[in-house]
């Protein structure tokens, strides 16, 4: 299964620095948000309109070493990881493109970097 996590590109570069993922949610809510494939554009609308430089993270759920869960928020289950995202468990990662009205839309390029060696 596939999951999936918004950012920006500047975010990401310190996180393959420092070698995990800490998205500011996980300080201020102990979780990191997370959305499925059907979740991920709905949750880009609504909370990152307008806003430039972000990538779409593609994450494997089978890889991912701190805790999921699926708990109800606006009327649905949401994925919320319980810890550091281990970079291991990015598969790919998209450029999200911002339309002329500040909508994101869906990724049109390819990943700006290949799978992890060896997997």
């Amino acid at each position: 299964m596939r999951l999936f996590h918004i950012t920006t590109a500047e975010a990401w570069e310190r996180a393959k620095a420092a070698g995990e993922y800490r998205a500011p949610s996980l300080e201020t809510e102990q979780f990191i948000h997370l959305s499925t494939d059907s979740q991920w554009i709905r949750t880009a609308q609504r909370f990152f309109r307008g806003q430039r430089g972000l990538v779409l993270l593609s994450i494997r759920l089978d890889r991912v070493k701190a805790e999921v869960k699926f708990e109800r928020a606006d009327g649905e289950d949401f994925p919320h990881l319980y810890g550091a995202l281990n970079l291991d468990a990015v598969v790919e990662v998209f450029p999200l493109p911002v339309g002329d009205d500040g909508a994101i839309l869906a990724p049109t390029r390819k990943p700006t970097e290949p799978q992890t060696a060896g997997h």
